[in-house]
């Protein structure tokens, strides 16, 4: 038995000014591949786990990923698709693909529907499974060229293992032939507000909570919400349901559409309305004078590197040190510039450095200046942070030359590359205790909550009034390519699934 394993994910913000070289992406091939999952929770290492205990080869042609940015470069999606490909021809019993769900190539706005469909040309009878993000834009084209799919149902996303495990139990009884998956879906014509898609509560959680009891029904293999990825001007952003079943796709179709219905009914909580910063921002100084210990969390999500924020815009930091905020940490600010002034400085040094705003932002007619900061050179660090336990299992990041500048009121981590913390030993390393902040600004949106919530006395999201490349306010950027009509771009529609 042979089964192809490969993993392939980006999330492309269309809107962001960062773009994607083929460099930015972690590229791995042929056991270099299979070594660079193991031990961590990605879907691809359940997968893996499964071939070897079903005593299969596991052919695993390419694992690949880039951290959230613009289009994909089509010389890389051609290879990644030439490579996989390659490996299907020489035979195979199965593939289980990791993918998102929301890349967008040059050339392809559905990249994942363009690369399914290709593999179901090569290969028109082997069950091929999915595994999506949830906020993956799912398209028709996608559904035609699977055989069952299962998204993650958490957001923050906790469940990666758990998502590779239940593909993997897919897969284990469509290779035993006790399984023939057929998979159906419904588009629900919202566009979610990312900050709105929490599964803590909510509509979302309502619906995910809808799709897990669906999976206890008789002959349901696996149901999947789908908040989409609003800040890809494609046609298929939006929410969406799919319905995996053994042999049955007229039932994966009523379930479909009942947990559609759900959602279109209560879409007026998928959207989120972010209230002025400083309003934010005094909310934040309530939180800190409370009873408690540990910092008040900042999250900057109209920088969210994590939906292709530049890591870069200061407004956040700006305006908390107006309100008079102090003692106050940073997430890594990306300024190469900076690191380079404060690296050529040394260890110890007082400097004064211009620090972010220096990645032009076009399309939402944004321009500032740096800011112009005084302090002393604390720390300088290679960036290479090991992380053993993070929310991805073993996870190692890398920041590239990283510099901490001491100020008077604050206290900035500055980097050569964008990254979002992972784990809280990023600053441990840096020689910074999160718990000993009176607030830290993190560019982040959902994914550092299970990670800084436990040391935290409060979260504050805040959105820059000016907006940013990851901005909730979905009015400052030009969309033109999205289907129409769609909620709430055009509020007064009525919708039922067909």
């Amino acid at each position: 038995m042979r089964i192809v394993i490969a993993r392939f994910q980006h999330e492309t913000n269309t809107f962001s000014p960062v773009t994607t070289p083929i460099e930015a992406f972690s590229m791995h091939w042929g056991e270099a591949a299979r070594a660079s999952v193991v031990g961590t929770d990605w879907p691809m290492a359940p997968f893996i786990e499964l071939a070897r205990r079903m005593g299969a080869v596991a052919a695993t042609p390419v694992a690949a990923d880039a951290d959230p940015s613009n289009r994909v470069p089509d010389a890389l999606f051609e290879r990644v698709t030439r490579a996989l490909l390659d490996e299907i021809r020489a035979g195979c019993d199965a593939v289980l693909l990791e993918l998102h769900g929301a890349m967008v190539t040059e050339s392809f706005d559905d990249a994942e529907g363009e690369l399914l469909e290709r593999l179901r040309k090569v290969a028109p009878r082997t069950p091929v499974l999915v595994s999506l993000d949830l906020h993956a834009n799912v398209s028709q084209r996608m559904i035609d060229n699977l055989d069952g799919v299962v998204g993650y149902k958490t957001y923050p996303h906790v469940d990666y293992r758990a998502t590779g495990e239940h593909v993997a139990r897919l897969a284990h009884g469509v290779l035993t032939g006790e399984l023939r998956p057929v998979t159906r879906w419904r588009q629900v014509p919202i566009l979610a507000h990312t900050l709105a898609m929490g599964t803590d509560h909510g509509p979302m959680a309502r619906a995910v909570s809808a799709a897990r009891a669906a999976e206890r029904e008789p002959g349901v293999l696996a149901a999947s919400v789908f908040g989409g990825f609003p800040l890809a001007d494609v046609a298929d952003a939006g929410v969406s349901v799919t319905v995996t079943t053994d042999r049955d796709p007229a039932l994966a179709q009523r379930v479909a559409d009942r947990i559609a219905r759900q959602l279109w009914l209560e879409r007026a909580e998928l959207i989120h309305v972010s209230p002025p910063l400083s309003e934010s921002l005094a909310q934040a100084r309530r939180l800190y004078e409370q009873p408690g210990s540990g910092p008040v969390l900042l999250f900057d999500h109209s920088d969210n590197v994590y939906s292709g924020g530049t890591a870069d815009t200061m407004d956040v930091l700006e305006a908390a040190l107006a309100q008079g905020l102090r003692a106050i940490a940073t997430s890594p600010i990306c300024d190469p510039e900076a690191v380079a002034r404060l690296w050529s400085a040394g260890l110890g040094a007082q400097v004064e450095v211009e620090v972010g705003n220096k990645v032009p932002q076009p399309l939402l007619g944004r321009s500032r200046s740096p800011v112009r900061f005084e302090g002393r050179v604390r720390r300088l660090h290679d960036g290479e942070i090991p992380m053993p336990h993070s929310i991805y299992g073993a996870y190692h990041q890398s920041l590239g030359r990283t510099a901490v500048l001491e100020t008077a009121a604050a206290t900035l981590v500055i980097s050569e590359r964008r990254n979002e913390p992972c784990d809280a030993k990023l600053f441990f390393d840096l020689g910074i205790d999160p718990r000993a902040q009176r607030f830290l600004i993190i560019k982040s949106r959902m994914h550092c909550i299970p990670i800084f919530m436990p040391l935290a006395k409060g979260l504050v999201q805040c959105d820059s009034d000016l907006g940013g490349p990851t901005s909730s306010k979905l009015s400052l950027f030009p969309i033109c390519r999205m289907r129409r009509p769609l909620f709430p771009l055009d509020h007064a529609m009525e919708w039922t699934p067909a």
